[in-house]
């Protein structure tokens, strides 16, 4: 259909052209009196130019038409901002270019009062067009601004007619959603303003559910369904945010860039990235910190019981599991794997990564 459509535009063209330049043409080479007078009627020449536009389409229609559906393809595959502010920049810069030509259109210079206002209409239309294709991250964080959101900040000045306190952006990275225990803070209210999904780390969560291994594709299809459960909760606010940054590879990064762009708080459980955003001066919620700040106090001295499942990374040494995931390391506890003991605590480490309980068996204690 497009083949022939292409082919029918082309013949019009053809048509066109011979009904209005073959006429003047023939005059032109002045062939005399030889050539029939019927030669000479724009009819005819609308005929031989479409014949000849006709010959035409049969040699470069087929890579004309290809080109047309690659085209269309990439714009159907680009994310929705790229297209409109891509066209929106195309569109500025077609109403500079009229500004600009028009004081140029009453220059009568041969050659250049054609061409000059073309050329302009090109420059500038590609130019504004980049601007606003490659631009949109900036631009976006300029005005994206989620409704729900602008409306309660805007309900609330009017109440209060003061400056509310508006509660930053909370970006969530790939680990946390993951992690799963988001969905439970965010339903428990301790979270306050919108949260960001990026559209890159939804990627992410796609290319680890798409994954072969079956540990990484359990927890990709678990991050999904943790983020299905949140956008379903009504009393969350949630908003994905579809820009990208092209020149950067790393999620971690572009995250950051992100959160100083609109001024967002990092909420992860990513230790590593946690010092990254302290390092670039970005804020940055660790659910580990709150998980570690709300668990009860463990005190050395205190008996605990735990089941020891397997060796630790010193010699001897056997590992246990509290029931909210807290690791126990158990001195001389490699002879005990399997069995569930009594344990005195000795120490507790705690840190950004998690908190870590080291105990001796009751058992060995009481012998000394």
């Amino acid at each position: 259909m497009l083949k022939r459509g292409v082919q029918l535009f082309f013949i019009l063209l053809g048509g066109t052209l011979g009904f209005v330049y073959i006429p003047i043409i023939v005059k032109l080479l002045n062939f005399g009196s030889n050539i029939p007078g019927w030669i000479h009627s724009s009819f005819t020449g609308m005929v031989i130019g479409a014949v000849i536009f006709t010959l035409l389409t049969f040699w470069f229609v087929d890579s004309l038409v290809n080109f047309i559906k690659t085209f269309e393809e990439r714009i159907i595959n680009a994310p929705v901002t790229d297209v409109v502010f891509g066209t929106i920049g195309l569109v500025f810069g077609l109403v500079i270019s009229f500004l600009i030509q028009l004081p140029l259109s009453g220059l009568h210079i041969p050659g250049i009062s054609n061409v000059l206002p073309i050329f302009i209409y090109i420059l500038l239309g590609y130019f504004f067009f980049q601007i606003g294709f490659r631009k949109k991250d900036e631009l976006i964080s300029l005005f994206h601004l989620p409704t729900r959101s602008r409306d309660r900040k805007r309900d609330t000045k009017i109440e209060t007619g003061k400056k509310s306190s508006y509660a930053p952006y909370k970006i969530f990275d790939t680990s946390v959603i993951i992690d799963g225990r988001i969905a439970d803070i965010c339903q428990t209210g301790f979270l306050e303003g919108t949260m960001v999904i990026p559209h890159f780390v939804l990627e992410e969560l796609q290319h680890i559910a798409d994954s072969s291994d079956v540990l990484k594709r359990n927890r990709g299809r678990r991050g999904l369904d943790i983020l299905n459960k949140i956008q379903k909760d009504h009393s969350i606010d949630v908003d994905l945010y579809e820009g990208d940054y092209d020149d950067i590879t790393e999620v971690d990064s572009k995250l950051v860039r992100l959160a100083k762009q609109i001024g967002g708080i990092v909420v992860t459980n990513d230790f590593n990235l946690n010092k990254v955003c302290e390092f670039q001066g970005v804020r940055v919620l660790n659910i580990n910190d709150l998980a570690n700040a709300v668990k009860p106090v463990v005190l050395p001295g205190e008996e605990l019981q735990v089941q020891v499942i397997k060796d630790g990374k010193e010699q001897n040494q056997g590992v246990g599991y509290l029931d909210d995931g807290t690791m126990i390391v158990v001195e001389e506890g490699h002879r005990f794997i399997g069995k569930t003991i009594d344990v005195i605590i000795t120490s507790v480490l705690q840190t950004s990564a998690g908190r870590m309980i080291f105990a001796k068996p009751k058992l060995l204690e009481k012998a000394l």
